[in-house]
């Protein structure tokens, strides 16, 4: 009966990404490690990171996956937000990687929590924030364009997540600043931080105050440069 009911729950979770036109890499991962670094040191030599399961209101499963099927998810455009499915021990879920451990130094991957998600609820996730264009007018004037934020926390069903959300800063000047609330988001996304939270920001520099406190010398002095050149025409006569 079991297998039974795997397998309908199986054609069940590939109707539902057909319906919903999800493209998931399929990762296989094993049950069956042993908790402790020693046990997890093992299964990185062996080629295997140590991971875990969870979600949708099920118990938690300690597992492993294989590092270059890893590598290949997290190289795919979608990066960190990959859709996966995942098969454990043959049992199928809809998933994505809610956090990677890397080590500091090497930046190789120490471990990975996997989340199951439903095809049709949203998900929070982080998208990292792009910005797009030239920002031309900070540019002349010696300034520097500011990114606070690096990555965005949104919410989305799993086939709308962005792998990316572009900013545009070809308007952008020095003291204007880009924020939650002008940012303009895919369909289907949505956020709940701040709409008065900073994203961009065109910041004077050293040097662009010191142009224009050059330019207001420069103006203050001709108003006096054109009446020394009147009273002297007005001498000559």
């Amino acid at each position: 009966m079991q297998t039974v009911s795997r397998t309908s729950a199986d054609g069940a979770l590939q109707r539902c990404l057909q319906e919903h036109r999800i493209m998931a890499i399929t990762l296989t991962a094993s049950t069956g490690r042993i908790a402790g670094s020693r046990s997890s040191t093992r299964m990185r030599t062996d080629g295997l990171v140590p991971a875990v399961v969870y979600g949708l209101g099920r118990d938690s499963v300690a597992v492993s996956v294989p590092w270059p099927d890893l590598r290949r998810a997290l190289m795919t455009e979608a990066g960190l937000n990959a859709l996966i499915t995942l098969d454990v021990d043959g049992q199928k879920d809809l998933a994505i990687i809610k956090d990677l451990q890397r080590h500091p130094i090497r930046r190789n991957v120490l471990h990975v929590d996997f989340l199951r998600v439903d095809p049709d609820a949203g998900v929070a996730v982080e998208v990292p924030l792009v910005l797009v264009g030239e920002a031309k007018k900070v540019e002349v004037r010696r300034g520097i364009v500011d990114q606070p934020l690096k990555s965005l926390t949104v919410t989305a069903k799993p086939a709308n997540i962005p792998s990316q959300i572009e900013i545009d800063i070809t308007d952008l000047d020095i003291g204007d600043s880009i924020t939650v609330a002008t940012l303009s988001l895919p369909a289907g996304v949505t956020t709940d931080i701040e709409d008065s939270i900073q994203l961009v920001l065109g910041l004077a520099t050293r040097f662009s105050m010191e142009d224009g406190a050059t330019e207001g010398e420069a103006g203050e002095g001709a108003p006096a440069e054109a009446a020394a050149e009147g009273d002297a025409e007005g001498d000559a006569e």
